[in-house]
């Protein structure tokens, strides 16, 4: 999709019903959706994250970026995800996270990026961390300056891709919960996207088939 196509689609997602668990539940390893109707989120307090889901023109057509985790001794590492990261005490609030998260990581300053909407937090049982995503957008064709203690790569999705439906498939993973099991994920080029951001990306997708 041309992104000055896609710039007259995003205003109508700030007032859409986000779909919320039904997408997550798309997307979500065996039993995960059972075991987080169980938890007693104010027993275990989780840690907060938010993470910016950041869409761009390059050659004018319409991309989202997403980051390869470096690799390294815990739960996300060599993952791909969002560009983001957990709260500080100093952040103003949640989508002030993800704007400086995103800064740091992948080099796009706050003040290039429209903030369009809040989707429905992922709670990842892990690492115990509740992520908060936000969707955006730059109108910029956009230079990204990675931070190499955290990013190993930038992976570009062209909205088209994304799209399609083809890019949703099943994997036999290897996870910390529940050893090796079947789970649904996002082909993204060589990358399979799977848990918390294939859960994510299954929100972002269906409440964009709901505008366009």
């Amino acid at each position: 999709m041309l992104f000055q196509d896609f710039l007259k689609y995003a205003p109508k997602i700030q007032n859409v019903d986000l779909p919320a668990t039904h997408s997550h539940a798309k997307m979500a390893p065996s039993n995960r959706m059972e075991l987080l109707s169980k938890i007693n989120f104010e027993q275990i307090n989780p840690k907060k994250a938010a993470v910016m889901m950041l869409f761009y023109p390059r050659n004018k057509e319409t991309h989202l970026a997403l980051i390869l985790r470096t690799s390294y001794n815990g739960v996300h590492s060599s993952q791909i995800a969002f560009p983001g990261g957990k709260v500080e005490h100093f952040d103003r609030d949640l989508a002030d996270t993800a704007l400086r998260e995103t800064h740091e990581e992948i080099g796009v300053h706050r003040d290039t990026i429209s903030v369009i909407r809040p989707f429905s937090e992922v709670y990842i049982p892990p690492s115990n961390f509740m992520v908060y995503p936000f969707m955006g957008y730059s109108v910029n064709e956009l230079d990204f300056v990675l931070q190499p203690d955290e990013v190993a790569g930038l992976v570009e999705l062209p909205f088209s891709d994304f799209m399609d439906d083809r890019i949703m498939v099943h994997e036999v993973m290897h996870t910390s919960y529940a050893g090796a099991v079947e789970v649904p994920g996002f082909q993204v080029n060589e990358h399979f996207v799977w848990g918390a951001t294939a859960m994510m990306l299954s929100e972002l997708k269906d409440t964009l088939k709901l505008v366009l």
